[in-house]
Formats: C-alpha cells, sequence, structure tokens
C-alpha cells in the first residue's frame, strides 16, 4: 500500500474515535506497518497482515485507549507480542515512557527493529513473563497505566496487570465482545489483587463493524506480596 492511500485510510478510521494524526505519526505508523507485513513473513507474529486490516484491527483498535494516557504518565504493555497497543500508544504521546514486555526474545528483536526504524525513542523493552517481572522491585507498582490486548481471561489478566500498577493507577484491559461475564467472574481476584471496575467501554471499530470492551480497572489498594503466584499458576488456577 502506497502512503497516500495509507494516510486517506488511517485518517478515515481514527476520526472515528477523535484522534487527529500529524504527517510524523502517520510515517511512522507506516513504516511500523511495513516492518511487520515483511517481519511476519518469517516468524508468525499476527494473522492481520492485509493493509487495510492492519490500519483498523491493530492501529485503531490499539488507539481507543489512548484518551487515558496523560502525558508523563509510566505505561507498561504485558504480553505486547508485535506492539500493540503500546507500539501506537507510544508513537501518540511522545513524552509518555511505554515499557513493552513479552516473554518470547524473538519478538522483543522485533520491538528493537521497529523502534529503530520508525525514530521512537520512549520505549523500553523487557524479556520477561509477567508473572516474574511483577514480583521485581524496579517493575512492581511503578507504573500509572498496565495494560494488554487479547492476552488472556480477565480473571488471569488481573493478576498479570494489577501487581504492576500504582495504587490510584490504571489497568485497562482490551477485551471482545460479551465481557460482561468474564468481569463476573473476576470478583475475587478483585478483591484478593486490590482493584475495582471503574467502567466498561463499549467500542465499534466503524471500519469492520468490530465491537470491542475496554474494562477500565482502578487499583484501590496495593497488592499482597503473595501476588503474581509462579509462572504458569495464574492461568492453570485463577482467581
Amino acid at each position: 500500500m502506497k502512503i497516500e492511500e495509507f494516510k486517506q485510510k488511517l485518517i478515515k478510521c481514527l476520526n472515528e474515535i477523535n484522534i487527529q494524526a500529524s504527517e510524523e505519526e502517520i510515517k511512522k505508523l507506516y513504516e511500523y506497518m511495513n516492518t511487520l507485513i515483511e517481519w511476519n513473513k518469517v516468524m508468525n507474529l499476527t494473522a492481520i497482515v492485509e493493509p487495510n486490516e492492519i490500519i483498523v484491527k491493530h492501529f485503531e483498535d490499539s488507539l481507543t485507549i489512548n484518551k487515558y494516557v496523560n502525558e508523563n504518565d509510566e505505561v507498561i504493555d504485558v504480553g505486547t507480542g508485535a506492539g500493540f497497543p503500546g507500539i501506537p500508544i507510544a508513537i501518540f504521546n511522545e513524552k509518555t515512557n511505554i515499557t513493552l514486555l513479552d516473554s518470547l526474545n524473538k519478538r522483543i528483536n522485533f520491538l528493537a527493529e521497529v523502534t529503530k526504524n520508525t525514530g521512537i525513542n520512549n520505549c523500553s523493552l523487557v524479556h520477561s513473563r509477567a508473572e516474574d517481572a511483577g514480583r521485581l522491585e524496579k517493575h512492581r507498582e511503578k507504573y500509572d497505566i498496565a495494560t494488554s490486548r487479547a492476552v488472556a481471561p480477565l480473571n488471569v489478566l488481573l493478576e498479570y496487570l494489577l501487581p504492576f500498577v500504582k495504587v490510584g493507577g490504571l489497568c485497562i484491559c482490551m477485551k471482545g465482545p460479551k465481557t460482561d461475564e468474564e468481569v463476573k467472574q473476576s470478583e475475587n481476584a478483585l478483591k484478593q489483587l486490590g482493584g475495582k471496575v471503574e467502567k466498561i467501554e463499549k467500542i465499534i471499530l466503524q471500519g469492520e463493524n468490530i465491537e470491542r470492551n475496554i474494562v477500565v480497572i482502578r487499583k484501590i489498594k496495593q497488592t499482597s506480596k503473595e501476588y503474581p503466584r509462579k509462572a504458569g499458576l495464574p492461568s492453570k488456577k485463577p482467581l
């Protein structure tokens, strides 16, 4: 896809979520898309490789949470994979520090290439499992926002995310349709980990008529040191 066609499609999609993109931001997203398509030929980063779909299902989708991010926030994207939502958030928030955490080193290598190619300098890359990093002093309760997209059921995801968040900070979980049942099943996890559901925002990605839910959780008390449990346990025995 030529950059002019990309620009027109991107601007139209971002208008739907009230985001204006500068020429520099458009250029960086275009470079990111091309790097993703190229690397995906040799490693499995995403099933979404058609440019129009990348714009809607990766870029527009990631930026639906942009309004929750404030200047100078510390944000961690847990299980970032190919960099969603973290890289688009970093591009649109140059004064915000974004930590991209993933358990696979080859994905971290890809993200290093993306940040180099696009000139993004507000991202830190961390190769670790969430359960391990969440116990380290340099990461534990150090972030204003922890976010994740399509990583695990909510009651599992909360054990990955909430240990990273400062008291008063936000845990932003990007989910598909039918989120209400997951929220109901997460009552015990919220109680144990110190979170409270603040809102559930329904989003329709107009480009594809896809429903998304953003579950916004406020950290209201410190997380007990017994969480997160050791690697693998949160998914095997959810709270």
